[in-house]
């Protein structure tokens, strides 16, 4: 087989790939992703209003539930993020009452976007930012959406940026292992709640 023939080939399978896209499409933030981030934030915060009344702490239990309670309304608003593509665009958008608390999102134009370029990150992985033809700023390419190969094929479709290395920043089993871990956690929790209530009780 020779490389004309291989290139016509991938050439073919890329332009069959791009026509199977419909015209508009939507990605929301995986649930496995949510259900672990959500359950993390539980397991390290729950303890904190027991120990904060079994130590006698200055700021009252109560004070610590409130700042709890808005903690995980501001971290559920945040995983609500929802990518919308079409034939012109691709807009992150989030729900109207989170919109209401300064997260508006943003849009882009496909025709606008002219390179996807990689960051590295401080745990040593990498995202990807789509730059515009005003350069003013960066728009960070959504990598925790359930779909993402989909819609890294509809970046490539609509823009005619290469994407083969682009990848997601981490795969699943990583937040399954994180899911076990919080899990083992959640029992350590329950374990610190029972002595801290033990303690008041015993005073």
């Amino acid at each position: 087989m020779t490389a004309e023939t291989i290139s016509n080939e991938r050439s073919s399978a890329e332009k069959n790939s791009k026509d199977s896209l419909p015209e508009t499409d939507s990605f929301q933030i995986s649930p496995l992703i949510k259900l672990t981030l959500l359950s993390f934030y539980t397991a390290l915060m729950i303890p904190l209003p027991f120990l904060a009344k079994a130590t006698e702490a200055p700021v009252p239990p109560s004070v610590i539930w409130m700042a709890l309670a808005l903690g995980a309304i501001a971290l559920f608003g945040a995983l609500s993020e929802t990518v919308e593509v079409d034939n012109t665009s691709i807009a992150v958008t989030y729900p109207k009452w989170v919109q209401a608390f300064g997260r508006k999102g943003w849009s882009l134009k496909w025709a606008d976007i002219t390179a996807l370029k990689p960051r590295s990150t401080g745990q040593g992985g990498i995202v990807y930012y789509f730059l515009n033809q005003a350069q003013d700023r960066a728009y960070l390419l959504p990598i925790r959406v359930v779909g993402f190969a989909r819609l890294v094929r509809y970046v490539e479709a609509k823009t005619d940026i290469d994407t083969r290395d682009v990848k997601p920043l981490a795969q699943p089993w990583m937040y399954l292992i994180l899911l076990g871990l919080t899990a083992l956690l959640l029992l350590m929790d329950i374990w610190t709640i029972t002595t801290a209530s033990s303690f008041i009780e015993a005073f």
